[in-house]
């Protein structure tokens, strides 16, 4: 009996839902009624659940409009927000790829704020193309008679396959069918395309005679995957580029080639691993060329599409075309990315993507030895710091095997404790702009390849809560 009257007068020193909200302007003025009040009321139910576990919370009102504040800022925060990326993998697909440059950021802006000619012909007051924004471009940059854009490279391949070989058979190397991420594989996106894969030759060795040999009037066009994401070594062997495109020509077959990651300028001219462009790909003889857009171009999410006038053409007037059509916003910045690909003596210094993959490893190393004293300051005694050299990676399936020389600080707890080195992870994914590292062998690896943002990482340190 004692304990139902300790529960019922607890119960009545809860305020009203009412008597709460009038003393709550600012939240009301910065959320609304509606949401301060179901967040009220999902407070107060939060407290009789306690109280009717014997607890006594408090239930006096400043400290519910303090908690209720804390739960309206909770559910109103930005859940996607920028990050420091000191992972080691400058394309890193769980962190969103390539930054976009200045130009692009504005370009966004400026079309979201307002209505814009997306599909609309300024010249003759008519209908327009939205991709007009951006074709020409990729074909100066590539060489190619046309171009469209979709959302993804994925859906650039499917777009493809569903538009020329829609219940008809594919070949495709047995070395090449890849697996992309989240478990996407090339088979799996042939089928949903509604083609028919044809596998040839052997994983590490196919043969122009294995295309050659299945070759028939079910046939609808040779594909080749240019594998990214992985590299066979040793006994092996792919058939050319050049070599394809003719047999193609002859049999009066279209010859696809998906470059992945795809590039359109020579990365060995500017000291990174050779990766195959665009426009090598056309001119090797591709019908049509599949690429993507926020990985080492530099841009933002899409895959592009390349080749003859005649075959972009018939892909445009697919239905799924609108379903995978790119946004205003998204064309603006590929617009301004590929602008910048105009003046390949600037490229470097403005395009983020290619100015953190041909960082200087001194100038890593020197940034290291400036950051080194502050952040030892700052987790001493419990962590040491070291400066390490490291490898940083390309990212997102490109140039698997090759990496980059880097300078990481490199901390290990006090303990030798894995458990303390994963808290500290944790601690600085927990900062008001998030620090991403790499954890290895009860360390914790900053990899200073993308730290961009030197002043805003050291202004956090004094906040670090070990």
């Amino acid at each position: 009996m004692k304990a139902d009257r300790q529960i019922k007068e607890a119960h009545r020193r809860i305020p009203s839902v009412d008597a709460l909200l009038q003393q709550m302007p600012d939240a009301l003025a910065n959320w609304g009624r509606q949401q301060v009040t179901d967040a009220l009321r999902a407070e107060l139910a939060d407290l009789r659940a306690q109280i009717a576990r014997g607890e006594t919370p408090q239930t006096d009102a400043e400290a519910l409009q303090q908690r209720v504040a804390q739960r309206l800022e909770r559910s109103n925060s930005a859940s996607l927000v920028p990050v420091i990326n000191l992972s080691g993998t400058v394309l890193h697909t769980n962190l969103g790829r390539a930054s976009l440059p200045r130009e692009a950021l504005d370009a966004v802006v400026t079309v979201a704020a307002a209505p814009s000619n997306l599909e609309f012909d300024l010249d003759s007051g008519a209908r327009g193309d939205r991709e007009s924004h951006i074709e020409a471009l990729v074909c100066e940059l590539t060489g190619a008679e046309a171009a469209t854009a979709v959302n993804n490279n994925a859906a650039a391949v499917l777009l493809v396959l569903n538009t020329l070989a829609l219940g008809r058979e594919v070949p495709v190397s047995r070395g090449e069918l890849v697996e992309i991420g989240g478990s996407f594989r090339i088979p799996e996106v042939m089928q949903r395309a509604g083609c028919t894969l044809v596998e040839v030759g052997a994983t590490n060795r196919t043969h122009l005679k294995d295309f050659a040999g299945v070759i028939n009037s079910a046939t609808a066009l040779l594909m080749k995957v240019h594998t990214s994401n992985y590299q066979l070594e040793g006994f092996t062997s792919a058939v050319p580029e050049g070599a394809l495109a003719q047999l193609a020509q002859q049999r009066g077959l279209p010859f696809v080639i998906d470059l992945g990651s795809g590039s359109l300028v020579d990365f060995a001219r500017l000291g990174l691993p050779a990766e195959p462009t665009a426009a090598e790909a056309i001119a090797n003889g591709a019908d049509l060329v599949t690429f993507s857009g926020d990985k080492l171009l530099g841009g933002p999410q899409a895959g592009l599409i390349a080749g003859r006038k005649e075959l972009v053409g018939q892909i445009k007037t697919n239905p799924l075309k609108r379903a995978l059509r790119l946004d205003k916003m998204t064309l603006a910045a590929l617009a301004e990315v590929l602008k910048l690909y105009r003046d390949p003596d600037s490229l470097v210094q403005r395009l983020p993507t290619l100015r953190q993959l041909t960082r200087p490893a001194e100038d890593i190393a020197a940034q290291a030895g400036r950051l080194l004293p502050a952040l030892s300051r700052a987790l001493q005694p419990t962590y040491s710091v070291e400066i390490a050299d490291c490898a940083s990676q390309i990212g997102s399936g490109a140039l698997p095997v090759e990496t980059l020389p880097s300078a990481a600080l490199r901390i290990t707890p006090a303990s030798g404790d894995d458990a303390d080195v994963r808290r500290l992870a944790q601690v600085l994914r927990s900062l008001p702009l998030p620090v991403i590292g790499r954890l290895h062998k009860t360390s914790l690896w900053l990899d200073l390849r993308c730290l961009d943002q030197e002043q805003a990482f050291l202004g956090q340190l004094d906040g670090l809560r070990l």
